[in-house]
């Protein structure tokens, strides 16, 4: 596979030469570019639109709120746009390259008068991209909450194609792929573990938040590194206008924002604390005599972000993260306790630089590290397990923009890997036991890309990308040989980066979209992406124990091909917007661990030898159907779907449902607003019920009850469904005071959703009165909260 030379290359290749030639051997023509921001707090606009009204073409601001149009020369009337702002009009002489810098202000009007340029087709229909949403943070905020937490995870969660992993829980699945198929980034960083309480609150405080993109599908030539989806997500630059704070008090957890300016229209700063804090307010009521005295749990986010234009070419960022997990249980009749920290740090260092009028240039250095432990007592044994992933990685991006028909990107990234995976310690009394050394992995991680935005001609535009991977796993590392019995009996040694395995491959994007109308379009895309890193996971131990770990001499890089197609439709002047969209995706070198693999296996040898191998495919159907503005907005979406995999030492080699296999997926999210004061949400979401693996008969020998199980995951447990609602009281408005009540209520029906499934025995089996019961575990019912938000 990693051998074959693709046709599709030679063509890319030819189509990017072509491209460069016909930019620079059109007529003359000039430039007109700036910047785009918020007036009120000098916060650069992403994806503002700019656009030329006599030819209706354009382009959006990027991150940094920057544009450029390349036209010919005449008198025309720029228009820059955005949703929930007023729109400029200027009319323009471009007779040279000219400068145009923009602040644009908060449109007041926020009921159905609101309306955006007709004129112009909306992006939905207009734009390249398909299987791409971006959310509107203002909008995520007026959604109800769990537990009253604004939750980015758990907004995507109600798209279609984006399945949530469990009853409450932030962790998604995107058109059949896993959890490790999703490449988080926050500010240009990749985050690895994205939940806090086992999955049930993701790690992004909201009011950090600028921008979310989620891209499911038609994933551009610039990210890469993951099979099936992209989230992006921007933090928030800092108001460089004035000093503000806000936050909000919750029954169980809490946040403070302050951010503002270090020199007013210059430099700015931002940072954001939350606290999750219900173990600490339950311990009082723990007694000195109970059993539990001594369990907590508690997490904390902490972000920052300086901003600083050094001149009108010149912007750093300087932004962090970091978050922690401590959760503490402890048995004292059972004499037992056990303590599980984790947690994500993120250092990122951005600088923008624009060349000239059509070249611009993003240069990131960042650091990742997300670590995991399991530290477990009882009696005189100590149990401790530890695994992380640390990251250092460069990357430089470019945009050149040679004309209003292109928009090319290229760039390189690079990134240096240490993983330290599923490492054990057990000491019993003063007795240290001998489990090896401790186990890390090292390796190179490179890619090289290429694309352009092409309007081929009024009607079909084109993204086409080429991305080229690199994979090198680098010594120090002993490759452990193992007898027919899985214990090592011979040992290779790898020196400091000494090469163990390499891999290369190259991933081709194309996306098309070709116009039927002013209001209508069809799209196609085909993608193609390798996967070098994966996230394994214990299936025979239910502590959250998920390991990271690199592409090696065993271990294959993950390889998939997705095809998509839709078609998309907008109505009555661009106030509703739907699509439909197909797909069909195939995965290969899928991992898991072995049946019966236990952490401790892990000791004195390689984990990757506890692996097996297989393939997955999936497919499916997803209608989607948006309000976008007016007293009632919101969206319905639906998703019907397959997605199988098989494994050659798994469920005797047969095909079997994904545990994450959903047919149908359905939501409903509304948010209505009758009066400037009151805003009333509401969610309502159903999906068929996960799949599982359980006995299908149960028997006896020699007084020990003996499972006999069916095939992989051919049990369905029943369908999840669940109504949430929450009603948001503004106070009244002062110049520098600003609040609200929000009222959440999750579950409003009180449905018991089933979380899993186990077998409880009553009787015995000496004596003929053994009775085998399946009972269904459910975590929440209804869940009320109630949480004061303020600014000032």
């Amino acid at each position: 596979m990693y051998d074959k030379i693709y046709d599709v290359k030679n063509s890319l290749l030819f189509l990017f030469f072509s491209l460069f030639i016909l930019s620079v051997s059109a007529q003359q023509k000039y430039t007109v570019s700036g910047y785009v921001k918020d007036k009120t707090n000098g916060e650069s606009s992403l994806g503002a639109t700019v656009y030329i009204k006599e030819i209706l073409k354009g382009t959006t601001t990027n991150s940094s709120g920057f544009y450029s149009i390349t036209i010919e020369e005449g008198e025309y009337t720029l228009a820059i746009s955005y949703i929930g702002f007023k729109t400029i009009e200027q009319k323009i002489i471009l007779n040279k390259n000219i400068r145009l810098n923009y602040e644009i202000e908060p449109d007041v009007i926020t009921t159905d008068e609101l309306t955006v340029i007709g004129e112009r087709k909306d992006g939905n229909v207009d734009e390249t991209v398909m299987s791409t949403v971006e959310l509107d943070i203002k909008k995520i905020k007026s959604l109800p909450a769990f537990f009253g937490e604004i939750d980015v995870l758990k907004t995507i969660q109600l798209l279609p194609g984006v399945q949530a992993a469990g009853e409450g829980n932030a962790g998604f699945y995107v058109r059949g792929g896993g959890l490790d198929q999703n490449l988080i980034l926050l500010d240009g960083a990749t985050v690895y573990n994205a939940s806090h309480l086992a999955g049930f609150v993701s790690v992004f405080n909201s009011d950090a938040i600028k921008d979310v993109k989620l891209i499911k599908g038609g994933m551009p030539a610039e990210y890469g590194g993951r099979l099936s989806s992209v989230l992006d997500i921007t933090m928030n630059d800092g108001n460089m206008k004035k000093y503000e704070a806000e936050g909000g008090i919750g029954i169980m957890s809490s946040r403070l924002t302050l951010q503002g300016p270090i020199k007013k229209d210059t430099a700015s700063f931002i940072i954001s604390y939350r606290r999750f804090y219900l173990g600490d307010i339950l311990q009082p009521f723990i007694s000195d005599s109970s059993n539990l005295k001594g369990t907590n749990y508690y997490f904390y986010d902490l972000n920052a972000k300086l901003n600083w234009i050094i001149s009108e070419k010149d912007r750093l960022y300087l932004s962090g993260y970091m978050g922690e997990d401590v959760m503490t249980y402890v048995n004292n009749k059972d004499g037992f306790a056990t303590n599980i920290p984790s947690g994500n740090a993120i250092v990122s260092l951005r600088w923008n630089h624009l060349f000239n009028d059509k070249l611009f240039s993003n240069t990131t250095l960042s650091y990742t590290r997300y670590k995991f432990e399991l530290g477990l007592e009882q009696g005189q044994i100590e149990f401790k397990l530890f695994s992380g992933i640390y990251d250092w990685n460069a990357k430089m991006d470019f945009n050149y923009l040679p004309s209003i028909l292109h928009s090319v990107k290229f760039g390189l990234d690079y990134t240096f890997h240490k993983f330290v995976p599923s490492n054990v310690s057990i000491k019993s009394d003063e007795v240290y036991f001998n489990t090896g050394d401790i186990i890390k992995n090292y390796a190179n991680d490179a890619a090289f890309y290429l694309s352009d935005d092409w309007d081929i001609n009024e009607r079909l535009r084109v993204h086409v990308g080429l991305r080229y991977s690199l994979f090198q796993h680098v010594g120090p590392f002993k490759r452990y040989k193992n007898n027919q019995f899985g214990s090592p009996v011979d040992t290779v040694v790898y020196d400091n980066f000494e090469t163990v395995k390499l891999y290369q491959g190259l991933e081709p994007r194309l996306t098309a979209r070709y116009t039927l109308n002013n209001t209508s379009s069809v799209k196609a895309s085909y993608t193609q992406n390798y996967q070098y890193l994966h996230l394994v996971n214990f299936a025979s131990v239910s502590l959250p124990m998920d390991v990271w770990a690199p592409s090696t001499d065993e271990v294959k890089p993950q390889f998939a091909r997705q095809y998509a197609a839709g078609y998309f439709k907008n109505f009555k002047d661009n106030k509703f917007e739907t699509s439909v969209e197909v797909y069909y995706k195939t995965m290969d070198n899928q991992v898991e661990y072995k049946d019966g693999a236990v952490p401790q296996d892990n000791a004195g040898n390689n984990v990757d030898h506890q692996f097996t191998y297989g393939k997955g495919w999936s497919y499916g159907a997803e209608f989607f159907v948006k309000k976008r503005f007016g007293k009632v907005n919101g969206w319905i979406g639906y998703t019907l779907s397959w997605t199988n995999k098989q494994f050659e030492e798994l469920n005797d080699g047969n095909v079997f449902p994904a545990k994450y296999d959903r047919r149908h997926d359905a939501s409903v999210v509304l948010t209505y607003n009758p009066s400037k004061r009151w805003v009333i949400g509401a969610v309502w979401v159903y999906a068929t019920g996960s799949a599982l693996t359980l006995p299908e008969q149960r028997y006896t020998i020699q007084g020990q009850i003996v499972s006999d199980y069916g095939n992989r995951n051919s049990f369905r447990m029943d369908a999840y469904h669940r109504m949430d609602l929450s009603l948001t009281l503004k106070g009244k408005e002062e110049k520098k005071f600003k609040s609200d009540w929000v009222l959440s209520i999750y579950n409003v029906y009180n449905r018991m959703n089933p979380s899993f499934i186990y077998f409880a025995t009553e009787g015995s089996v000496y004596d003929g009165t053994l009775e085998i019961q399946a009972k269904q575990v459910s975590f929440f019912g209804i869940l009320p909260s109630i949480s004061w938000n303020f600014k000032f």
